[in-house]
């Protein structure tokens, strides 16, 4: 007993010396308790400091001194030694800034003072983690503009940029370009060009840390859409393209990664000419996470060539005049005859040719540039304008389609195959290129089409076919190039297969290597050239002169005895088409109606991007690139079926249909969530002929693919004719049946489109087809998939009333009343008080209808034998059915009735009917209880 008092005494004592601390406390004043716990030993109490700091500001917030003598607390705070005291104070700093906003007039410049400087001095703290929480606060305060522009500049931006300097710690440099990068967006594009770009290009060049270069270039395409493509293209393009050559796959996977937004900040001319190149080289790099990451990229990077004004988003065919037609009236009126173009019509060739790929020079051992320029001035320099650059020179000479007048532009834009030069030239090897030459707008290739007919309405232009001024340029095109070109082109061709051979391992370079074998064999032919030429040009004159008058024939004919492309041409197709990787082309002499049908040739982006885009659904490359490298290509198809317009649907149709029969479930789904947008795209008849069967397709498929395509039900159904739509009215029943019976949320998603789809039908057509869906999920298991078939019922009963004819509108009423309100089971009895509330609350009916063909039944629930259903029908009468004016205002029978019933209701037995059929209810709204009445129901 004596320990026992002994103990007791000892827990007394320290209660009370508890208390008396509890009791300094509370006699200390706000910066008392302050003072005291931060001047503490202990740790957690100048943890518990940080973290009162706002609370502090706030009870002294009245007195102006006492929140400065806060803030200087603050500053001596974020002295401490220890990490995790700085590193709480640092998450305070947002919040205690806010609260110096809010405070602005009574605490002038406080933020700028007291807590900006910590957070910029935290920058470079030797602890990790202060370092990640300021930056993190640094963003924030950034995001909320909380800091002033002049601060940024003054206090920000020369801290971040002390923080790159080459002598900088390595992760601390790190982090601080990393800042940069994310600040640029909320300082602005002043603030970024003069103070943060400059550094930027200089850290993209950094030659000891890859780390660095990694952020740069994963940053990259955040820098270009602040600055602008002006900046863009005159300081960060060459960085960008350093960036894509480094030695370190990481940075070329990130450049890889924002290639879209890099192309989305240049103009059209580079973005065909120059990038469309570098991401080639991207696509065939050696590293696989390289090749990965850029063609996910490829799809998002096609669609920045979408130019509204071709794409034709217009979805009825006869809405609109197609982009095609524009582009030859415009090439009608702007292109003379036999004159030198101005630098405006570079934009309307451009879009009428078939780009090729143009490859850096220090990234591939094998590059090919093919030039055909379109800015011809008076000095004689610039009549060069069929150029073959680097390695491509073993071509002595090439012929094209003729392209020298108005009826050239025109056919060129009716068969996507025509030539694309005014003018071809050969330029030797030792010819000087400028930097316009060399990435000009034009780097195409072309490949004749046998025969494609012109449009009858460009007729009125082929007069000018007969000019004589075009004979004089087809002699200029049949010139003879040098004999010496081929000889170096056959040394560099040996030199090259020389060094690809011990690499020949890779696929890729293998493929190359034969390429190139064979372009060996075809250069040894170049010395019959003359014959070839002088035919050729006997050819081309001989059918410029005998162009019919009723329309304009692209066909240039082909006798053995007379070819029309020599075998050096051949060998430039053939190394072309390994770029392309396009099987479809050929230099054979004629081509097959077949093979012209598949061909996917078109002139809205190069066509090395497009060839490689369409590789994508090829087997092998799911085993060399990406097991899911299908499913990326189904994620983008729309894009680049926008940005191609449907005009070009040709080049994208097998690829579609082959992702479609894919065996990964995963690519499918892809492309039933997007068919609706492929379908607006293609308008109604190409969606009959090509999307239809793929449609069918997907409504038969597994659950994950079926529901795509039913929650885009209505918008893809509304697209089609009312005959397709017609068809489909037999098969919504299908998707009533689920692969798992659980999944409730499939049955939810078809009442919600039948709701929509209520529109595109006649009230025959609902009567017959959408109705017996409804009822049938009025009944469903889960509550959910009932109220929103219970919308469904009352929007049906609304649009059969307001048909012509109300005949269906009452056999509809007719038929709730005898399956649920005649219902053996009380859940059935309880679905039509659901109903008839849905009818009430969305006015559906006139009230007089309601209560001449629906309340009567309704009334007589009041003596069911099941509480649940009353108490429902007491919240119905009460709460929803009273409200309206109709039983307000008038004194009727009905009116009445009603009141009759809601007396016996509330003499009810059951307390909770008396409870909803009182006068004045608890809770005023039916929403409140009906849907835990609902749950509980069955």
């Amino acid at each position: 007993m004596a320990d026992l008092s002994l103990l007791q005494d000892d827990v007394q004592e320290e209660i009370d010396g508890s208390l008396d601390f509890v009791s300094q406390d509370e006699m200390l004043t706000p910066l008392g308790r302050l003072d005291k716990y931060a001047a503490s030993d202990n740790l957690f109490n100048r943890q518990m400091v940080a973290r009162s700091l706002l609370d502090t500001l706030k009870e002294v917030s009245d007195d102006e001194k006492d929140c400065v003598a806060v803030l200087e607390r603050v500053t001596k705070l974020s002295e401490d030694s220890e990490p995790t005291v700085r590193a709480e104070l640092m998450e305070q700093v947002p919040h205690l800034a806010m609260f110096c906003q809010e405070n602005r007039p009574s605490i002038p410049h406080a933020f700028s003072k007291y807590l900006l400087p910590i957070v910029v001095r935290y920058l470079a703290d030797q602890n990790n983690q202060v370092r990640k929480t300021s930056q993190a606060a640094l963003l924030v305060l950034l995001e909320q503009e909380l800091i002033e522009r002049s601060d940024v500049e003054s206090k920000v931006c020369p801290v971040l940029i002390d923080l790159t300097a080459p002598d900088s710690n390595d992760d601390v440099k790190t982090e601080a370009v990393a800042i940069m990068c994310k600040m640029a967006s909320m300082v602005g594009k002043d603030i970024t060009e003069r103070l943060i770009l400059p550094r930027f290009c200089e850290m993209c060049c950094d030659c000891r840390m890859f780390h660095v270069r990694k952020v740069c270039a994963a940053n990259f395409g955040d820098i270009c859409s602040v600055v602008g493509q002006e900046a863009t293209e005159k300081m960060l393009l060459p960085r960008f393209f350093q960036l894509c050559s480094d030695n370190v796959w990481g940075v070329r996977k990130a450049c890889a990664e924002c290639f879209m937004a890099v192309s989305c900040a240049t103009s059209q001319e580079l973005r065909r000419t120059r990038l469309s190149a570098l991401f080639i080289n991207l696509i065939s790099d050696p590293s696989r996470w390289v090749r990965q990451a850029a063609f996910q990229s490829l799809g998002p990077f096609i669609s920045t060539f979408a130019n509204p004004s071709s794409s034709g988003q217009y979805f009825k065919e006869e809405e609109c005049k197609t982009a095609e037609d524009v582009k030859q009236t415009e090439a009608t009126k702007s292109i003379p005859l036999n004159e030198n173009l101005p630098e405006e019509t570079e934009n309307v060739t451009q879009e009428d040719a078939v780009p090729a790929d143009e490859s850096p020079t220090d990234s591939s051992p094998v590059t090919f540039t093919v030039k055909l320029e379109t800015n011809l001035d008076d000095d004689p320099a610039s009549d060069e304008l069929f150029s073959v650059s680097n390695h491509s020179d073993f071509l002595s000479h090439c012929t094209l389609p003729l392209k020298n007048s108005v009826d050239s532009v025109e056919a060129e834009q009716g068969c996507p195959d025509a030539g694309a030069s005014n003018v071809l030239e050969l330029q030797s090897q030792e010819s000087p290129v400028t930097e316009q030459e060399l990435f000009n707008s034009f780097h195409y290739w072309r490949t004749p089409i046998p025969e494609i007919d012109i449009d009858l309405e460009l007729r009125h232009t082929q007069a000018e076919a007969h000019s004589p001024d075009s004979r004089l340029v087809v002699q200029k095109v049949s010139s003879p190039g040098s004999p010496n070109i081929a000889m170096a082109t056959r040394k560099e061709l040996e030199e090259m297969i020389e060094n690809l051979e011990p690499h020949t391992d890779d696929p890729d370079v293998k493929a190359q290597v034969d390429v190139l074998t064979a372009a060996l064999k075809a250069s040894s032919l170049e010395t019959q050239e003359d014959k070839k030429s002088s035919h050729l040009n006997q050819e081309i004159i001989y059918r410029n002169d005998t162009i019919e008058t009723g329309r304009i024939n692209c066909k240039i004919s082909q006798i053995d005895s007379i070819p029309l492309i020599s075998d050096s041409v051949e060998c430039m197709q053939s190394t072309l088409r390994y770029i392309h990787n396009d099987s479809d082309l050929s230099t054979s002499s004629g081509y097959s109606p077949e093979e012209e049908k598949k061909s996917k040739v078109q002139d809205v982006v190069p066509q090395a991007l497009l060839d490689q885009y369409l590789s994508m659904t090829d087997p092998s490359r799911a085993q060399t690139v990406d097991t899911e490298i299908a499913k990326h290509c189904a994620y983008s198809i729309p894009g680049v079926a926008l940005t191609l317009g449907r005009q070009n649907w040709h080049c994208l149709r097998d690829t579609y249909e082959t992702l479609a029969a894919d065996m990964q479930w995963k690519v499918r789904r892809t492309l039933a969530f997007s068919i609706h947008e492929l379908a607006l795209i293609l308008g109604d008849s190409l969606t009959a002929a090509d999307l239809l069967p793929i449609f069918n397709g997907f409504l038969k498929d597994l659950d994950e693919v079926r529901i795509g395509v039913l929650k885009h039900l209505y918008d893809f159904l509304k697209l089609l004719q009312p005959d397709k739509r017609q068809e489909y009215l037999y098969q919504l029943q299908e998707f009533l049946v689920t692969d798992n019976c659980r999944n409730w949320r499939f049955r939810a998603e078809l009442a919600e489109q039948l709701i929509l789809l209520l529109e595109l039908y006649s009230a025959r057509d609902v009567y017959d087809y959408l109705l017996p869906i409804a009822l049938t999920l009025c009944g469903d298991k889960v509550s959910s998939v009932r109220w929103l078939s219970y919308k469904l019922v009352s929007e049906m009963v609304k649009k059969l009333y307001l048909a012509p004819s109300p005949t269906l509108a009452l056999e509809l009423m007719n038929k709730l009343v005898e399956q649920f309100c005649k219902s053996p089971k009380w859940s059935g009895r309880q679905t039509y008080v659901f109903i008839c509330q849905a009818l009430i609350e969305d006015d559906c009916l006139p009230m007089e209808q309601f209560a001449m063909h629906l309340m009567p039944h309704l009334l007589q629930l009041a003596s069911d034998r099941v509480p649940n259903v009353r108490v429902l029908l007491a919240k119905t009468l009460k709460q929803t059915l009273l409200e309206k004016e109709y039983f307000l205002t008038s004194a009727n029978s009905h009116q009445e009735a009603v009141e009759q019933t809601i007396v016996a209701l509330q003499m009810d037995y059951d307390n909770d009917v008396k409870y909803f059929a009182s006068i004045h209810p608890a809770s005023t709204k039916l929403a409140d209880d009906a849907m835990s009445t609902a749950s509980s129901t069955y």
